[in-house]
């Protein structure tokens, strides 16, 4: 019999704490766990949390690093080389979620332990070549010396090729979801769980998901959104859910309390929730009505696709090579021009006005998830990925 593949799963942030790859990481592992021999290496922003841990089974180790201290960031330097020099020996294999500084330590003692490498694309710009490149001679060492890369999206896939990298390194593996966890709410489920997490439940509750940051664009949404509450017919609840912490590198300076003041100033912000990250995130979704996605940037977004899943009409900015690769407009959800309040009020109300719509679409979105996206389906993709790679088979 085959051995199951030991692997290193690497990633930013993993449960409780969130990320996109740690929460992809999560997932498979839990797919997989009969068949897939996983530990992850991670990073923690929260000092509360231990070190060596153990999460649904699967070990992980936490590299407590301190974003508000250049002295602290060196300081995390040798304890990342301890836990690798420690976890190498006991893998066949690393899986790095994402680009990031560390990986330059980690491709150089995945080299020296003769470890292969896949690369994890998953963050449009932020992990495509140019970007990549642009952190000098290192970090395109770290980037280009990958055993084998996985894409979420056909624009990350296009932007590794049009860098001259080899074609027959590269997969493309959408994110996917847990459809069980996240699923449609009937009326009765929805009006429970408004209750038990204290929304309002006399009118619609639009449901943002996502870093309180520039590239998400949640300053796009409100504005949309408070273009809609002087008519009864499309007036409804906002609730925005994400980190707000300024030191991630994602945000651009305090673009929460810019949201706060332009809610407090229209006069509505009793109708504006602020939400901090949650692990029950998918009680959210089935409390809601609809989904909004007004990112600037994305790779395969999942919160656009737990969103999907939970049966919402969801209306997303069309970002090429990504969205529109989930979403064809007007059949499973509602694709407008990025940046455009005006575009995202009128698919907005176009779905509040019309409850037959928002119901068709929110079914098809659905099945759209059902087909092609199913945390199963990609978990299948990363194991076959893993045996390629290593050179055997199950």
């Amino acid at each position: 019999m085959t051995p199951r593949p030991r692997v290193l799963l690497v990633a930013g942030a993993y449960s409780p704490e969130r990320s996109s790859g740690g929460l992809q990481s999560a997932a498979v592992a839990r797919a997989l766990r009969t068949r897939l021999d996983a530990r992850v290496l991670t990073t923690s922003s929260d000092p509360s949390l231990c070190p060596n841990d153990e999460v649904d089974g699967v070990p992980v180790s936490r590299i407590y690093i301190n974003l508000n201290s250049v002295l602290a960031l060196v300081g995390a330097l040798p304890r990342m080389v301890v836990a690798l020099v420690r976890l190498l020996p006991r893998v066949d294999i690393v899986h790095i979620q994402g680009y990031s500084t560390k990986n330059i330590l980690i491709m150089a003692l995945a080299k020296l332990f003769g470890r292969p490498v896949i690369l994890h694309l998953q963050t449009a710009r932020h992990d495509e070549p140019p970007a990549v490149k642009a952190r000098g001679l290192l970090a395109w060492w770290a980037f280009a010396g990958a055993t084998a890369y996985l894409s979420v999206s056909p624009g990350l896939t296009a932007s590794y090729l049009a860098a001259g990298l080899p074609a027959g390194r590269i997969r493309e593996v959408p994110n996917g979801v847990d459809a069980s966890r996240f699923r449609p709410a009937s009326a009765y489920e929805r009006a429970s769980l408004r209750a038990r997490l204290n929304l309002p439940a006399s009118r619609p509750l639009i449901l943002f998901v996502g870093v309180i940051s520039p590239d998400k664009q949640p300053h796009v949404l409100l504005e949309a959104w408070l273009r809609l509450q002087q008519d009864p017919a499309t007036a409804s609840t906002l609730v925005l859910i994400g980190a707000t912490d300024p030191t991630l590198f994602e945000l651009g300076g305090r673009l929460i309390d810019q949201l706060r003041a332009t809610a407090q100033a229209s006069g509505f912000a009793d109708r504006v929730l602020f939400v901090p990250p949650t692990n029950q995130i998918q009680d959210y979704f089935r409390a809601a009505d609809m989904y909004v996605m007004p990112s600037l940037r994305e790779g395969l977004p999942i919160a656009l696709l737990e969103a999907m899943a939970c049966g919402l009409p969801c209306v997303a900015s069309r970002l090429p090579g990504a969205t529109d690769v989930m979403v064809e407009d007007g059949v499973n959800g509602r694709l407008v021009p990025v940046g455009e309040a005006a575009a995202f009020a009128a698919a907005m109300a176009g779905i509040l006005a019309a409850p037959e719509v928002a119901t068709r679409l929110g079914a098809a979105a659905r099945r759209t998830v059902e087909d092609r996206y199913t945390i199963e389906r990609v978990a299948e993709v990363w194991l076959d990925a893993y045996y390629e790679v290593l050179g055997r088979r199950p």
